[in-house]
């Protein structure tokens, strides 16, 4: 079985029309590696959660050079260093502090909008298919015919030791 890709195919389309014509015009794919980018997933990644403390490696890895004056400040006394600094510190080793990871977020109102939007094209779906696509409801379920076919066993004497017949008094005509 022949499977292409996109990135194949049109590399295949652009091949074919530089050989066809020699002119200026040419098809050209998309380069794919400028579309998305590669991570390489053996490597250490930064990452906040609320069940990891600390990650595999800091939120900032390049520093600028105040920031590269301000780690080394680090290795000193903490008692020299004002809080604006301890939490710029902060900000190098971690992106998010744990009340902003523990905020909550509008995302609720989407999955609610989607579970709404699906129940009510379902019940689209379930109405045209009951007046479009569904045959009659059988004449069975009407309650004359149900009364009928209720008499008519009990005519016939259907199971009349432990049966249906046998709640019925056939000499008063009622249920027993």
């Amino acid at each position: 079985m022949l499977c292409l890709t996109s990135a194949r195919v049109g590399r295949l389309l652009a091949r074919r029309a530089a050989a066809v014509s020699s002119s200026s015009v040419r098809m050209d794919s998309h380069d794919h590696s400028k579309v998305s980018e590669k991570l390489d997933m053996s490597r250490p990644m930064y990452r906040d959660r609320l069940d990891t403390p600390l990650p595999d490696k800091p939120y900032k890895d390049v520093l600028t050079e105040a920031e590269k004056s301000l780690k080394q400040k680090e290795k000193g006394p903490w008692s020299e260093l004002s809080k604006e600094e301890k939490i710029a510190l902060y900000r190098l080793m971690f992106c998010q502090t744990y009340p902003e990871m523990k905020q909550p977020t509008s995302e609720w109102k989407t999955v609610f909008g989607g579970i709404f939007f699906v129940m009510g094209f379902t019940g689209l779906m379930v109405w045209w298919e009951s007046i479009y696509v569904s045959p009659p409801r059988p004449k069975t379920f009407e309650s004359e015919h149900q009364a009928k076919q209720l008499q008519r066993m009990l005519d016939m004497r259907v199971n009349p030791i432990q049966g249906f017949s046998a709640k019925w008094d056939y000499e008063k005509g009622q249920w027993k």
